[in-house]
C-alpha cells in the first residue's frame, strides 16, 4: 500500500469517528431526546499499528481526543467539505446561522471554512470552563502553531481569538493526503524561489580562507542544536546562523550558498526583494512574515541577493516615512533573530549594509576576485583536458593577463561558443575568447 492509499484509509476512519462526534455535540446541544450527549464517548481510532503518515503525525505529537479533532477539522475542507454540512443548520429566532458555530464562506469554495470557533463549539458546547481550556490549542506555543502544522489566520487584528480561521499548512496537508513533501513555488504570497545548480564544490573556486569560513557553516548545518547543547550554550545563544557574504558581482555567493544547501541536504530558498518591499505601511513586514511562519520549521537556508536593498543604512527618522522604514528594518532584525535556520544576506559592498545587522552576523565573509591562480582553474574547469579549445588558445595566460570573476568569465565563454558556432568552427578560439573579454570589461566599464 502506497502513502496515498494508506492516507486514505486512515482518514476515512478519522472522518467516521469525527461525524459521530459532531452529531453527539449537535444531539446534546440540542437537547434531542434518547440520544447520547457526551462526545468523548466515541473513542478515537487506534493508529498504533498505522502505517500512513497521517497516523505517524498524530502519534509523533501524542495527539489526544481534542488535538485530533481540531486537526480533521482543519483537514475536512480539502479532504471531505460536506461533512461540515451540519454547521449551516439556521437559527429560527434570528433565521441567521448560529453565531457558536463560527466559521468563514470561502470566495470560491461553497463550504464552511472552519474556525476556532468551530473547534470551541465542537469540544465545549455551552462550558465557559472548558470553553477557557482548550483555548490552550490555539496558543503560538502549542505544537500546531510551533511546528507549523496549523496556523490560525484572523481576517482583522482586533476580532477575537476564536474568530481566527484553521488553515492546515500546505505541508502537512500534502503529507496527510498524497503522501508528497510540499515545496513553495513562487508565488504573491510567497516571494521566494527555490535555488539549485548542477555544480558541485569541484566547480566553486575560492581562497583558502574563505572556504575555512564555509565549513563553519556546514559545520553549524550538520548538527547545530548539537553543538548548542554539548557546549551548553541554548540559554545564552540564540537558536539559528546568521551570515554575511559581501564582495564584487560574480565571485560565487549564491553558488556557495545553494552548495550549502545541497550538501547538508536542506532547500535553498532566494528572497525576491521586489515583492517583498512595498510602499503601503504593514506591507513589507506582512510579506516578511509569509515567508518566515513558512520556513519557521522547515529547516530551510534563506538567501537575501542584493540584500542592502532592504537590509541598507536606517536613516535618522525626521519624516513619517523615514520612522516606517526604520520599523520595517527592526522588525525583519528581530525576525531574522529569531529565526531558527541559517539565513545569508548577500551584497556587493558591507558598507551599505546596516550596522544593526553587521553586529548580528556569526560571520562575514568577503568573496573577493579570484587571483590568477584560481582563475586558470576556473579556465580549466569549463574546458577539462581542453576539450572544445583550439590549439591558438593559452589558458595560463588568459588566466593571467585579464582579471574576472566567475560569473563573468562565464559569460565570455558562452558568448565564445555562441560566436564559434556561428562561424562554423568545431573549437573555440582565442579570439572568440578575446572578444568575450572585452564584451564583458566594457560592460565593467574597463578597456582590454
Amino acid at each position: 500500500m502506497n502513502d496515498l492509499q494508506a492516507n486514505a484509509r486512515s482518514l476515512e476512519r478519522e472522518i467516521a469517528w469525527f461525524s459521530a462526534v459532531l452529531t453527539t455535540r449537535f444531539n446534546g446541544y440540542f437537547l434531542q431526546q434518547d440520544s447520547q450527549h457526551d462526545i468523548h464517548s466515541h473513542a478515537p481510532p487506534d493508529l498504533r499499528d498505522d502505517a500512513s503518515i497521517f497516523a505517524q503525525t498524530v502519534r509523533q505529537h501524542e495527539m489526544g481526543f481534542d488535538e485530533r479533532i481540531v486537526l480533521i477539522l482543519a483537514l475536512l475542507p480539502h479532504v471531505r467539505p460536506q461533512a461540515l454540512d451540519m454547521f449551516y443548520t439556521q437559527n429560527k429566532n434570528t433565521e441567521r446561522s448560529y453565531t457558536e458555530f463560527g466559521g468563514w464562506k470561502g470566495g470560491s469554495h461553497g463550504g464552511l471554512l472552519p474556525t476556532c470557533e468551530t473547534a470551541a463549539f465542537i469540544l465545549a458546547g455551552d462550558d465557559l470552563q472548558r470553553r477557557f481550556e482548550i483555548t490552550r490549542l490555539f496558543e503560538p506555543d502549542h505544537f500546531f502553531a510551533r511546528h507549523a502544522i496549523i496556523r490560525f489566520e484572523k481576517k482583522s487584528g482586533d476580532e477575537p481569538l476564536l474568530g481566527a480561521a484553521l488553515v492546515i499548512e500546505t505541508d502537512y496537508l500534502n503529507r496527510c493526503t498524497t503522501g508528497q513533501r510540499h515545496k513553495p513555488d513562487y508565488s504573491a504570497g510567497f516571494p521566494a524561489k527555490l535555488i539549485v545548480s548542477p555544480l558541485s564544490w569541484d566547480d566553486l573556486v575560492l581562497a583558502p580562507e574563505v572556504m575555512d569560513e564555509i565549513e563553519n557553516i556546514r559545520t553549524w548545518l550538520a548538527g547545530g542544536k548539537a553543538v548548542m547543547q554539548r557546549w551548553d550554550l541554548e540559554k545564552t545563544v540564540k537558536p539559528g546562523y546568521r551570515s554575511l557574504f559581501y564582495g564584487p558581482p560574480g565571485t560565487g555567493k549564491t553558488l556557495t550558498a545553494t552548495l550549502l544547501g545541497a550538501s547538508a541536504g536542506v532547500d535553498v530558498y532566494r528572497i525576491d526583494l521586489s515583492k517583498i518591499v512595498s510602499k503601503y505601511i504593514g506591507e513589507t513586514e506582512k510579506n516578511m512574515a509569509n515567508v518566515f511562519d513558512q520556513a519557521q520549521n522547515k529547516n530551510w537556508i534563506l538567501f537575501f541577493d542584493e540584500a542592502d536593498a532592504l537590509f541598507g543604512k536606517r536613516s535618522e527618522g525626521s519624516t513619517s516615512n523615514d520612522r516606517h522604514a526604520n520599523q520595517e528594518i527592526s522588525y525583519l532584525l528581530q525576525r531574522i533573530e529569531d529565526f531558527p535556520g541559517v539565513v545569508i544576506l548577500a551584497t556587493n559592498f558591507k558598507s551599505n549594509i546596516d550596522e544593526a545587522f553587521s553586529r548580528r552576523f556569526q560571520t562575514s565573509i568577503y568573496f573577493p576576485i579570484p587571483d590568477a591562480l584560481q582563475r586558470l582553474r576556473l579556465w580549466q574547469g569549463i574546458f577539462p583536458g581542453r576539450r572544445n579549445l583550439a590549439a591558438d588558445v593559452d589558458l595560463v595566460e588568459l588566466a593571467e593577463d585579464n582579471v574576472l570573476s566567475g560569473g563573468a568569465l562565464t559569460n565570455v565563454v558562452r558568448y565564445a561558443a555562441i560566436r564559434a558556432e556561428r562561424y562554423g568552427r568545431s573549437a573555440i578560439g582565442k579570439d572568440d575568447l578575446l572578444r568575450g573579454i572585452k564584451k564583458e570589461f566594457i560592460k565593467e566599464g574597463r578597456t582590454l
